[in-house]
């Protein structure tokens, strides 16, 4: 139903090991040499194989897949050949990696959609070259668990030169103010783009919101929470355009706190309910023990027959987001008459799902939505 992805690699949980004494991968070995030393550093027995004991937390998701003849333990045949596919499907060091902002694109940088607020509540807006007419807006929202990202990375770009402004937020992270700060911020930033829609172009009546992860949880809010008075920032620009969204790409994002731990079944790096988990300290508590919190968080809660189109990306194989929060949304989307449509990606982990294929996807979500 959609493009085989491979979420990760040894390459990237093999530094997560405790392992010493083993010789660590250099810069220019050659691509078996390199993954042998890694298949040492996990093979703590040294008995020449990996048992799902010996993979760090953030990597047990992806066992089966490495462990290509289920039998449960992983040989150093099999993370050679895992090793070998995760490389041809990366980007080479020094090249660019993402979208490249096209020439004569008009680049706006860190603007205060807050005037003199935090250091976090900034955007950045990207205008096409030759803009002459209002155009549509796609506004990018970053992931990191509500605790990292930056609006610098931007895979909306590659629509600027299909007839699209892109804007990119920042948002306050949850140690710098927990929840509703972060939807506040978002909302704020679609009400700022709207109140200054000819200042960059913008047809304010037709912009759509587009985020992965933590950035996904809050398109997906942004798209279910458009009458919530309370997720308003009191200090937002004030304009006759609300901070409705008319079209929403959500990759990946959780979208209801209190079942993701009874929805998971790939072990992952951590408990959803404990106390330390991203979405607990996003909320300020345990989610268990903060359910009230919880449901206010979670954009399933909101659900409503004017919510705009929603275009669901997740991968089977996630283990930090369960793919049944973006089954049990969709259907709830679905029962209440919204237009949605769910792609999961056999295979797929956490993302990032950017192949030419699904990203022409996105793109015609937002065309059929945006420009009709």
């Amino acid at each position: 139903m959609g493009t085989f992805v491979l979420a990760g690699s040894f390459l990237s949980i093999v530094f997560l090991s405790t392992q010493t004494g083993v010789s660590q991968p250099q810069k220019g070995q050659p691509l078996e040499q390199r993954g042998k030393l890694l298949f040492d550093r996990l093979d703590r027995n040294q008995d020449g194989k990996l048992t799902p004991d010996e993979i760090p937390a953030r990597g047990k998701g992806l066992f089966k897949q490495i462990d290509s003849d289920g039998d449960g333990v992983v040989t150093l045949e099999e993370h050679l050949q895992f090793h070998k596919k995760r490389f041809a499907q990366q980007p080479r060091r020094g090249r660019q990696r993402g979208p490249q902002v096209p020439e004569g694109t008009e680049v706006f940088r860190d603007i205060e959609y807050i005037k003199g607020g935090h250091e976090r509540q900034k955007l950045d807006v990207y205008v096409p070259a030759e803009a002459k007419e209002k155009m549509p807006l796609v506004v990018w929202i970053h992931g990191g668990g509500w605790r990292n990202g930056d609006k610098r990375r931007c895979p909306a770009l590659y629509l600027l030169d299909k007839g699209y402004v892109v804007a990119s937020v920042n948002y306050r992270l949850s140690q710098d103010a927990i929840f509703p700060a972060q939807i506040q911020d978002c909302k704020a930033a679609i009400r700022y783009l709207k109140s200054h829609a000819s200042r960059f172009h913008i047809d304010p009546t037709k912009v759509g919101a587009w985020g992965s992860s933590a950035g996904g949880h809050l398109v997906a809010l942004l798209g279910t929470s458009g009458d919530v008075a309370e997720f308003e920032h009191p200090q937002a620009p004030q304009t006759e355009l609300t901070s409705r969204v008319q079209a929403v790409c959500d990759y990946y994002g959780p979208t209801d706190f209190a079942k993701m731990s009874q929805q998971t079944t790939i072990e992952g790096p951590f408990d959803h309910d404990s106390a330390d988990s991203p979405e607990s300290k996003l909320i300020g508590g345990a989610i268990q023990e903060n359910i009230k919190k919880a449901n206010a968080a979670s954009p399933i809660t909101y659900v409503s027959k004017d919510d705009p189109p929603f275009l669901i990306v997740h991968g089977d194989s996630d283990p930090l987001v369960p793919v049944d929060q973006s089954k049990t949304f969709q259907q709830k989307l679905e029962e209440t008459g919204v237009d949605s449509e769910l792609v999961i990606v056999k295979g797929g982990g956490h993302g990032p799902f950017k192949s030419r294929e699904m990203l022409e996807k996105v793109k015609h979500f937002f065309d059929r939505h945006l420009k009709n």
